[in-house]
């Protein structure tokens, strides 16, 4: 959860809304990985709701390509790293500095 109160789950919530998406029709754009099909309603629902969090990066990526939220900040709404940082996490001390910076941007 973001300062201002903002979860995962409002920010798809909201931005489904502002384009005049139902949950039915936003969950039939959503795809599972390796052409599986679409997500349900109910997993949309529950996401949006904050009872469950996307279960990949993938999933991550397409709400952001169909919603038009920026990629990072949802994987930031979600307590996720990018699927492009995570094999640069097993330096210790570069993790702490980036987290670090992080932290001092966000506080600007």
């Amino acid at each position: 959860m973001s300062a201002d109160g903002v979860t995962f789950g409002l920010a798809i919530s909201k931005a489904r809304k502002a384009i005049g998406l139902s949950q039915k029709e936003l969950a039939a754009r959503v795809m599972k990985e390796e052409e599986a099909g679409p997500i349900s309603p109910q997993y949309l629902n529950d996401i949006e709701h904050d009872r469950r969090n996307p279960s990949s990066g993938h999933l991550i990526r397409q709400f952001s390509s169909i919603l038009n939220i920026p990629e990072d900040y949802l994987f930031a709404l979600a307590g996720r790293l990018p699927d492009d940082v995570r094999p640069d996490t097993s330096d210790p001390e570069k993790v702490v500095a980036a987290f670090m910076s992080f932290r001092r941007t966000l506080k600007e």
